[in-house]
């Protein structure tokens, strides 16, 4: 998690600093259907690199906004799931959906 003294005054500017890039969004919206793994956590956004992803499920797991589970197994198994944290994203998320889906409509509608 950020420490207080990291954090910024306005919390709008708190929120954009743990999900204000398009990665993280990305990963969030499909960790809101259900647990993924990485392999198939890379191939469902393009675009995005092996590198960045790894960064970006690191970054959000250590701002406890998502959990890292590995399971005892051979080969190895890990998944990424919402933490409860996380979890409470989900309307910030979803207002998001439902404004793009508004705008996508209009713009459709103006052609």
């Amino acid at each position: 998690m950020l420490a207080k003294e990291g954090l910024p005054d306005c919390p709008v500017a708190t929120t954009v600093q743990l999900i204000g890039n398009k990665w993280k969004l990305l990963i969030l919206r499909n960790l809101m259907a259900r647990p993924w793994r990485f392999n198939e956590m890379l191939r469902s956004i393009p675009g995005i690199s092996q590198k960045v992803l790894t960064d970006n499920l690191r970054a959000l797991e250590s701002d406890g906004i998502i959990t890292r589970t590995a399971f005892p197994e051979v080969p190895p198994r890990v998944e990424y799931a919402l933490s409860e944290l996380g979890d409470s994203m989900r309307p910030i998320i979803q207002a998001m959906e439902a404004w793009g889906l508004d705008y996508q409509q209009m713009v459709r509608e103006a052609e």
